[in-house]
């Protein structure tokens, strides 16, 4: 039986030190643009494809590296073949075929790119099927001001290099969608990676209704009140398996809450840089296992949390009065679910974090 003990959350109690918020957001400038000349940043995906010049012609790279992060959780490898599918501007008189709300509904396996920067504004909920990359690498490619990306009941899918802001509801009054950034329901083996994300109606990314198998990582959020949602209630029992791995991202200013907000499930949160939130970090109900290593927490004046869960902390780094309380039993084979990668030092987070978000990539140059 899972204990639930005193509840952790991360405060700050007495007059922030500007000065050090000032050296924080000082010492994340100037690594960012040590990252910018470096490929060796410390960031194990990174790392392995960033520094490739040559990153057009290779961009499945990203393929081989999700299966590396299952080796890591699961210990096999899985494969399937993706071909590509480039989008292009729809001339007078073409068909739709080559728009990204086909591509992605088709049933073959599919890697979409995109031809020239583009504003997505969708009438629709894009709703992907299995099997399907979405590659923003080489453009600049915003969906927003309309309803925006689902993932529902299907897998394999990797959604890459966009920015996804001003989210909204949209569809008729029976499929209306909740105006989510990325909504993944009932959805596996799903992979968020190098996102801008902003400023939605409901949540940033959330996964619910038995959804398992998430890495969010590498993602850049910002502006928003209810981040990121992970478990539909306390009480939907099909959430108990959900495993879901939030890896080098930064949560950056104009947050609020849910970074994450877990329910039931195990969740992995390694490597990331807290640098804004008003009310709370992480937090969770329903009994979640939590499995915070090496994260950076900057507390602002007034952060707190008021739940119950297994939480274990293990080289997380609190400033500005941020600190935690340990909770649950924290047996071993607990936490084992809880764990999908080796975590860095938090002394790293600066240069790890440093290109969050959607990435500038041009032909022919590294990212």
């Amino acid at each position: 039986m899972r204990h639930q003990g005193k509840v952790p959350f991360f405060v700050s109690n007495k007059a922030s030190p500007f000065g050090l918020r000032r050296s924080i957001n000082a010492s994340v400038a100037r690594r960012r643009r040590l990252a910018e000349l470096s490929c060796n940043t410390g960031n194990p995906i990174d790392d392995c494809w960033r520094c490739d010049p040559n990153w057009e012609q290779n961009r499945q790279q990203l393929r081989r590296l999700r299966h590396r992060l299952r080796q890591e959780r699961h210990g096999r490898q899985e494969r399937e073949d993706l071909r590509r599918h480039r989008p292009q501007r729809r001339r007078r008189g073409h068909p739709k075929t080559r728009h990204p709300p086909y591509a992605v509904i088709q049933k073959e396996p599919l890697w979409i790119i995109f031809a020239h920067d583009m504003t997505i504004k969708l009438k629709e909920e894009l709703i992907m099927n299995s099997y399907k990359t979405i590659d923003g690498r080489g453009s600049t490619v915003h969906i927003a001001g309309g309803p925006c990306i689902t993932v529902q009941y299907v897998t394999n899918v990797i959604i890459h290099g966009l920015n996804i802001h001003d989210c909204k509801q949209g569809g008729t009054p029976t499929t209306l969608s909740d105006g989510d950034g990325v909504s993944i329901f009932g959805g596996s083996h799903i992979w968020v990676d190098h996102n801008t994300l902003y400023n939605c109606q409901d949540g940033l990314v959330d996964a619910i209704h038995g959804s398992t198998a998430i890495t969010i990582s590498n993602n850049h959020f910002s502006r928003h009140d209810k981040v990121m949602l992970l478990g539909h209630s306390d009480s939907y029992s099909a959430d108990k398996n959900m495993q879901v791995t939030i890896a080098f991202n930064h949560f950056g200013e104009g947050l609020v809450q849910r970074m994450p907000r877990c329910r039931l499930g195990y969740f992995h949160v390694v490597n990331n840089d807290y640098t804004h939130w008003e009310m709370y970090a992480v937090g969770g109900s329903g009994n979640p296992t939590i499995n915070s290593q090496g994260n950076r927490f900057l507390a602002p004046n007034n952060a707190s949390a008021r739940r119950s869960w297994n939480w274990r902390s293990e080289g997380d780094l609190f400033l500005n009065g941020a600190y935690f309380t340990p909770s649950g039993v924290g047996a071993s084979s607990t936490y084992a679910r809880a764990s999908s990668l080796g975590a860095r030092s938090s002394s790293l987070i600066g240069m790890i974090t440093a290109r969050a978000g959607a990435l500038d990539c041009s032909k022919g140059s590294r990212c």
